[in-house]
Order: C-alpha cells, then sequence, then structure tokens
C-alpha cells in the first residue's frame, strides 16, 4: 500500500502540497498579469464523431485541455502561458516541450491544432491538422463514468490554486475554497465520501496528466477509490475537532490560518525535548504500523 506521509489534510487532498503549506502571507508581491483564459463560450465537453459512440472527447476549463481519445492515451495540458494568435488562442503548457494547443470556435462548434514543437510561432499554424469538434447533449455514459469525477477535480483545482497558490492568498481563505469546491451537499462541510471523491479526482488528473491510455485510468480510479476512503477516514479522525463526522473550514484551518496567541506561561521549567522526541516518534512508528502496513 502507497505510504502517506502524517502531514494533515491538505498536503493528502490536493497536488499543491507545498504550496499550501507555504500560502504568501498577506501583504505579499502583487500577482504577475493575468494570463488569458480559454473563453467561457468554449469551455467544457466536445467531442469527435457521432454522439452516440464518439471517438474521443475534448474538455476545456479555463486554463486547460484535456484530450480523451477512446481508444488511446490522454493528453493533459495545463497552460502556463496563453495568448492570441492571428485568429486562434494559443495556450502553452509547462515542461522541456512546452507543447502548445491552437484553439477558435463559438459555443457551438470547436477547432484544435496541436502544432509540432519545433515548429515557430510565427509560422503557426502551418501544414498542423486541425481536428473539428461538435457538442453532444449528453456525455456518453462510458465517457462520463471513466472521466467525469477527474474533469470535475480539474476544474476544481484552478479554483483552488486561485485561492491558494497566488500572492496575496492566505490559507483561511485557501481552506475555505476547499470546501466549498469539495461540498456536494450544501451543508458547507466535508463528509468522507466528498473528501474521498476529492482524491479520486486528484488521482485521475495525475494519472491523465502522465498519458495514461483508458485502462491506466480505470486502474487509478479504482485505486483512488481505496485511496480516497482511506485518506478521507484518517483526515476524518485526524481534524474531526468536534467530532460531527464532517470537516468545517475552521477545522481545516485550524492553527494553520492563523498564527495562535503568543500565550504560555511564565511558570515551570523547560522539559528535555530529546526525551519528548523519543516518545513521538514511537508513537508515529506505532500509528504508520497500524494505518499503512503491506
Amino acid at each position: 500500500m502507497t505510504r502517506f506521509p502524517l502531514s494533515g489534510l491538505l498536503a493528502v487532498l490536493l497536488p499543491l502540497g507545498s504550496a499550501l503549506a507555504q500560502v504568501p502571507a498577506q501583504g505579499a508581491a502583487a500577482a504577475p498579469a493575468e494570463m488569458p483564459p480559454i473563453a467561457a463560450p468554449l469551455r467544457g465537453a466536445w467531442f469527435a464523431g457521432e454522439c452516440i459512440a464518439p471517438t474521443a472527447m475534448l474538455q476545456l476549463t479555463a486554463r486547460a485541455v484535456a484530450r480523451l481519445p477512446a481508444d488511446g492515451p490522454a493528453r493533459l495540458i495545463r497552460f502556463a502561458e496563453a495568448r492570441p494568435l492571428e485568429g486562434w488562442h494559443m495556450g502553452t503548457g509547462r515542461g522541456a516541450e512546452a507543447p502548445r494547443v491552437l484553439l477558435r470556435g463559438d459555443a457551438g462548434k470547436l477547432e484544435t491544432a496541436e502544432p509540432d514543437a519545433k515548429l515557430r510561432d510565427d509560422q503557426l499554424p502551418g501544414a498542423t491538422p486541425v481536428q473539428a469538434w461538435h457538442r453532444c447533449p449528453a456525455p456518453p455514459p462510458s465517457f462520463a463514468a471513466l472521466h467525469g469525477e477527474g474533469l470535475a477535480f480539474l476544474a476544481s483545482l484552478e479554483v483552488l490554486e486561485a485561492a491558494c497558490g497566488v500572492p496575496g492568498a492566505n490559507v483561511g481563505d485557501c481552506v475555505k475554497a476547499v470546501v466549498a469546491e469539495g461540498d456536494i451537499s450544501g451543508d458547507r462541510l466535508l463528509s468522507v465520501a466528498e473528501i474521498a471523491r476529492l482524491v479520486r479526482g486528484m488521482t485521475w488528473v495525475l494519472a491523465a496528466a502522465d498519458d495514461a491510455g483508458p485502462e491506466n485510468l480505470a486502474a487509478a480510479g479504482g485505486g483512488g477509490v481505496l485511496a480516497g476512503v482511506a485518506l478521507a477516514r484518517f483526515a476524518m479522525e485526524s481534524l474531526d475537532y468536534d467530532g460531527d463526522g464532517k470537516l468545517s473550514a475552521a477545522e481545516l484551518g485550524q492553527d494553520r490560518a492563523a498564527f495562535p496567541k503568543a500565550g504560555g506561561s511564565e511558570n515551570g521549567r523547560p522539559l528535555r525535548l530529546e526525551g519528548v522526541q523519543e516518545g513521538v516518534n514511537l508513537l508515529r512508528s506505532l500509528i504508520d504500523g497500524l494505518l499503512f502496513s503491506e
């Protein structure tokens, strides 16, 4: 079984781990200029082929493109940069190859092109093949079952990045965003099932970013079910301070959203911390053995 460090819910729920642990303080440097997002009419699900049995699906969010063939590897590109380009909207992903995607269309039709890495921007789109996409009344069951939760989390991830990973963000706003994105029931709390859903979605995003095929995406989803429930129950046991079986934004942000008061007491004498550490290590080893044994 995969081992997870005992570092709190935020580090295991989101692939923002260290970013959330180091949310910039208020008053930090001004944010850089905003990247032009994918226009709202273009966002959502697009399909190639007949709606009853599409050959591929394309999902657009504000800052990402996910191409999902019915039989072939997924391709997820999250834009680090975007700009207009002679009638197209061009997004560029991260990495050594800096993959580019060209988009143009309206609410009812879409064209995309994925140029070769060697083609210069001033030569685009050149002879790059153009793929046409159309809307369908509803996603086919096979696509919805395999990709639905992952695509929902992909959109949520962008919301969480905006709340948690920009200059001037604070932990309080970050955890409120986590609760808002995960809250399906509308009670402003996170249940075990809602936390598990976030973990399953994160598992799908990680697999899609690794160009997984349908079989591997399905396997990742199956693994995400087990891991999601395990992590959700562990998080609940760790952070549900009032014992109601759900997590609130206040519980998620406890001791993280603001520095505690500098109280303490002038009485007493300092303990030998080395001895305390030995006890902590022993307890941690015991918990690891119980929770994460093979």
